[in-house]
């Protein structure tokens, strides 16, 4: 049976999965501005308990640098280093939820099946974000830093939620009211105007229901509840599911490379989902 947890993080990474495929008809917009209306239309997601957005400044600032700080690097790495070399950068997120979980949150033993589900599962990110050929130059090593800090920031917001002070589910609507807020004003700041068609919007919309939006949701759900080490493991099916979903609206095709990666994805999921055994005390 699954667990409460894994359930709340299977359902982050299904929306998550949408994302480039949702994305695809956002394209032409440009970056802050998709994040910033999507942010906003997530955070209407909890709209009737506003009143639960009023959490201590230190939550509030944690909510931010996951949120906010998290897009604002991934996408200034993607104007510093090609996409794909930063996307696959971007992914070690999951690979650092597991080995940063027994400094982040107390009473979590890092074991050795951990460390090697997270580096089979980053191998098969790898393998599908770079389609076999990755080629980093010291020329970009600007936006391959933005792109490990971006996943620096999301990993350790991840971890730093068990270490504040309880606050309820509905507090993330702040957290993509208030980062929101602030993309806009980056959009307004680096970005030129734009004027969305209706089918942009109707994409602009799914995406703030879903992978923009309700996803941070679930995934706050799933990180006060469950283990770090197994959600950690479990996250590398994101980019596992997206191209699947490529592939199944016809924007992708499935090939050796893309086999091999599935292999190493679930294999790494997998072992990482395993319980651990007590101790025989014998």
């Amino acid at each position: 049976m699954i667990s409460r947890p894994i359930a709340f993080a299977g359902g982050a990474i299904l929306l998550w999965a949408s994302l480039a495929t949702l994305g695809t008809q956002t394209r032409s917009l440009p970056p802050f501005f998709v994040v910033g209306v999507c942010l906003l239309i997530g955070s209407l997601l909890s709209i009737r308990h506003c009143r639960d957005w009023k959490v201590p400044p230190r939550t509030l600032l944690v909510g931010i640098y996951g949120l906010f700080g998290y897009h604002f690097l991934l996408f200034f790495a993607f104007r510093h280093a090609p996409a794909m070399e930063a996307n696959l950068l971007n992914y070690l997120w999951p690979l650092l939820i597991v080995i940063l979980s027994p400094i982040l949150v107390p009473g979590t033993i890092l074991h050795g099946r951990h460390i090697l589900a997270g580096a089979l599962g980053f191998s098969g990110a790898a393998l599908i974000v770079s389609g076999g050929k990755l080629a980093l130059s010291s020329n970009y090593l600007v936006g391959y830093l933005l792109a490990i800090g971006a996943a620096v920031v999301w990993s350790t917001f991840s971890l730093l939620t068990r270490r504040l002070p309880s606050f309820p589910n509905s507090a993330v609507g702040g957290f993509c009211l208030l980062s929101g807020l602030l993309s806009l004003l980056c959009h307004f700041l680096f970005e030129p105007n734009v004027a969305p068609s209706a089918g942009q919007w109707l994409a602009l919309i799914l995406l703030g229901i879903g992978p923009m939006g309700g996803a941070f949701f679930l995934w706050d759900r799933a990180l006060k509840e469950g283990d770090p080490r197994q959600i950690g493991s479990l996250s590398y099916a994101t980019p596992l599911l997206s191209t699947l979903l490529l592939i199944g609206t016809g924007q992708g095709q499935l090939n050796a490379i893309a086999i091999t990666a599935i292999v190493l994805i679930l294999g790494g999921a997998l072992l990482g989902s395993l319980p651990v055994r007590p101790r025989s005390l014998a």
